[in-house]
């Protein structure tokens, strides 16, 4: 994974991607279903993505009706794959449903019903009408730890008490920014290691438990 994307700053900021500005409206997830294609799949298919996973993957979206494409990820951010949490409505529920137990190298075609997508709103800003199917190309390059995994916790709560500490989450800022090697402002240790317990330490007790970390709700924690 880029150092770009360590643990501090993706604690800090939110994956933008192709995700609904709103939950989508009418029909009935239960009645409508993702419709899996597999085009192609390694031989090798380990690891595969789960619920809180990091992924990178390219995709193409199309209109079911016309086959019009209306997104691709090729064109943007210099052509380089887009990196997204699994199952956290980071995209369209359709896309979180269609991604589980995907593997590196994998290909699929999936088509996502408009409950599961923009249901019936649509989403102008994306050129999605109401009531709209989508088809997705889905290409995956990559399955990682995501970054509220418990591995990344216990990485960082030396003591093993189950929250983390100032202490703990100042001195592993100092170790990722020794790693990436970036020149900083001397004040932006400071306001990284403020801004993490402004946006995670939400009873003010001056810890992050694993709760408070934990938003993906792992079961191990």
């Amino acid at each position: 994974m880029g150092r770009g994307l360590s643990l501090p700053l993706l604690l800090l900021l939110p994956l933008a991607l192709l995700a609904a500005p709103a939950r989508a409206e009418g029909g009935s997830a239960a009645a409508e279903e993702v419709q899996i294609e597999v085009l192609h799949l390694p031989e090798a298919c380990s690891p595969k993505s789960k619920k809180g996973d990091l992924l990178n993957a390219h995709y193409d979206g199309f209109l079911a009706s016309d086959g019009s494409k209306f997104y691709c990820s090729r064109t943007q951010n210099e052509g380089h794959p887009k990196w997204f949490v699994l199952g956290v409505g980071q995209v369209i529920k359709g896309l979180d449903i269609a991604m589980m137990n995907m593997c590196p190298g994998e290909k699929r075609k999936v088509t996502i019903p408009p409950s599961l997508a923009y249901g019936q709103q649509g989403y102008a800003q994306g050129k999605i009408p109401p009531n709209a199917t989508l088809i997705f190309e889905i290409e995956l390059y990559a399955v990682n730890k995501g970054p509220r995994s418990v591995e990344a916790f216990n990485q960082i709560d030396k003591d093993g008490d189950k929250k983390l500490s100032e202490l703990e989450i100042s001195q592993y800022l100092k170790e990722e920014f020794a790693r990436d090697g970036k020149k900083r402002h001397p004040s932006a240790h400071d306001e990284i290691l403020a801004d993490i317990f402004k946006k995670n330490d939400h009873d003010g007790d001056g810890f992050i438990s694993a709760k408070e970390y934990n938003v993906y709700q792992h079961d191990e924690l």
